[in-house]
């Protein structure tokens, strides 16, 4: 107990650790926590302590991609033609305050998510398999409480009963996202947030939740707990009264730690046992072959990163004079695909992945991880060919382009060094084919280009995605849909590829979903609307002290967040 004592009084200090005990798990980030809120959770750093403290009702099984398993749920029935599930919930479930978890829970949980949802929230696909919008009420007046009400409702045998409106394939993976993740209602309604009735619905209609109370006093199912925190701190311990096998390891600090060298010292010293890393090339040059730390490599990676090239620029500020004469671009500059062609041949796909990824890199067909079902590693994929870019410059606009030139200017995420080297390649490339063309490139911070991007305001930028459920349909509706999400950055649409992606999302055969994707990707080499970046090949490394679940390739799981309570530190 007077370790603890210690430990707690250090950590909330704000003093280093030194000699991390056996009994305590040291993880050091570089960045801050957003939320601890599941119903909010919509990045790596919230879901690295949400998974932790909550729980969903299914997860992923070992390592795979496809099999699920029962986590808060023991069994699910699938009938009504696809369109109803019904949960039988796990007995005798205590929350981190001592309260049962009921169907009553798991019903609000839901029902709370789809009240709130909002595109940057994370719940607009769950609001899709059970409303058939991704909006909310405010912004769908489709969406009414009867709906919300009907979509997920406990019946008399205390089962969760789901009803959606239309089969959805993916429906059951979306359930083992973090932000589905099951809350107490009593407790939530008690210290403020939502109290779960028709009465008060409409006041919580797409109401930001990042810093709700909640996430100031997450009360979960999980086998960790918060004890305390402050802005750089954050301090767990094992819940003494967890369902499933006790944790191994007793304690886990969370650190903010925004230096890289600072990281890197703790945990070459033994002070940390996890930390973020700084990509590839630093790591390796740093961290990897030091003694006490595990290397793992050739890991799976299921993130896809692209030149958007947007093909309705909504700002004028990026458009110079706003004609094809040598000065600007028009506002619809990419809409003819063999400028798009022409960009595609234009990058080093090659260059990229020897001198940034230093030779760990992968190019794909399709923005699909290759371990997804649903890839075809038969598309044709772009190669640098300066000769066929200078073909499709010649062709593009009628032959004016190549005659005049052109002026774009293209943003990058501001100290991202990979995202940069890649635009200053493709601009170095571009210009050396015609000497009338330019590219202007500069940096941008991150929370501005992914709101100015999201209004149709950038040109030409890098931007990827990280899944929120293992289904291709994650990916490719996303970037390819005339409505998916990233469709406001790249203003993309084809009529085709909106009919095969739609006939995916209605069948639950794999087969036929499979050939619809292919039909996709070969659209989508044809069409050109994204130059498909390389994709790294995953790696991770951490403290020889620790071993467990989630660290081994036989046990790595892209799709979830490294489950503490499988450790075990030494």
């Amino acid at each position: 107990m007077k370790k603890f004592a210690l430990l707690t009084s250090l950590m909330i200090s704000g003093a280093a650790l030194a000699a991390s005990p056996a009994d305590t798990l040291v993880i050091q980030s570089a960045g801050d926590v957003p939320t601890m809120d599941p119903g909010v959770t919509y990045d790596t750093a919230s879901s690295a302590l949400v998974d932790n403290m909550y729980e969903t009702l299914l997860t992923y099984s070992g390592a795979s991609l496809t099999k699920l398993e029962p986590l808060l749920a023991t069994k699910w029935t699938i009938s009504n033609g696809g369109k109803t599930y019904t949960f039988d919930l796990r007995k005798n479930v205590k929350f981190h305050n001592g309260d049962t978890m009921t169907c009553a829970d798991a019903q609000y949980t839901f029902e709370r998510n789809l009240v709130t949802n909002s595109g940057e929230s994370g719940n607009w696909f769950i609001a899709e398999s059970l409303l058939g919008t991704q909006n909310n009420a405010n912004d769908d007046k489709n969406v009414t409480w009867a709906k919300i009400d009907g979509a997920v409702q406990c019946n008399a045998a205390g089962q969760l009963v789901f009803t959606l409106p239309k089969v959805d394939p993916a429906f059951l993976a979306k359930l083992a996202y973090t932000g589905q993740a099951i809350v107490n209602k009593k407790y939530s309604a008690s210290i403020g947030e939502w109290d779960g009735t028709e009465a008060t619905w409409k006041t919580w209609v797409g109401k930001d939740l990042t810093g709700s109370n909640l996430s100031q006093k997450p009360m979960g199912t999980g086998p960790y707990k918060l004890v305390r925190y402050d802005a750089n701190n954050y301090l767990f311990t094992a819940f003494d009264g967890y369902w499933g096998k006790k944790p191994a390891i007793k304690n886990v600090v969370r650190q903010k730690v925004p230096e890289l060298a600072a990281r890197q010292q703790a945990i070459l010293r033994g002070d940390a046992d996890i930390i973020e890393g700084a990509g590839r090339s630093v790591d390796e040059a740093q961290i990897k072959g030091k003694p006490g730390i595990t290397w793992v490599d050739d890991l799976p990676n299921t993130t896809a990163t692209a030149f958007f090239m947007n093909e309705n620029i909504k700002s004028g500020a990026l458009l110079g004079s706003g004609k094809l004469d040598g000065k600007g671009i028009p506002a619809n500059f990419f809409s003819d695909v063999n400028v798009r062609r022409a960009f595609s041949y234009a990058f080093n796909y090659q260059q990229y992945i020897t001198d940034v990824q230093k030779g760990k890199g992968k190019q794909r067909t399709m923005l699909l991880p290759d371990s997804f079902p649903g890839y075809d590693a038969k598309v044709k994929t772009y190669s640098y060919d300066a000769k066929k870019a200078e073909q499709y410059f010649k062709q593009a606009w009628g032959g004016n382009l190549w005659k005049n030139g052109f002026v774009l200017t293209a943003n990058y995420r501001a100290n991202t060094p990979a995202s940069q080297t890649a635009m200053e390649m493709l601009k170095k490339s571009i210009e050396s084919i015609n000497p009338k063309f330019k590219i202007n490139i500069q940096p941008k911070q991150w929370s501005e280009m992914l709101a100015s991007s999201k209004r149709g305001e950038e040109a030409m930028i890098i931007i990827g995605w990280a899944p929120d459920y293992a289904d291709a349909d994650n990916f490719m509706y996303t970037f390819y849909a005339s409505d998916g999400f990233y469709s406001p950055r790249s203003n993309f649409k084809d009529a085709s590829i909106d009919k095969w992606l739609k006939q995916a999302r209605t069948t639950v055969n794999q087969a036929e979903r499979n050939r619809l994707y292919s039909l996709v990707g070969n659209r989508a080499y044809e069409q050109a609307p994204y130059i498909l970046m390389p994709a790294p090949v995953a790696y991770t490394f951490y403290s020889s002290r620790v071993t467990g679940e989630g660290l081994t390739k036989a046990t790595y799981n892209p799709m979830t967040s490294l489950n503490w309570k499988g450790l075990t530190k030494k």
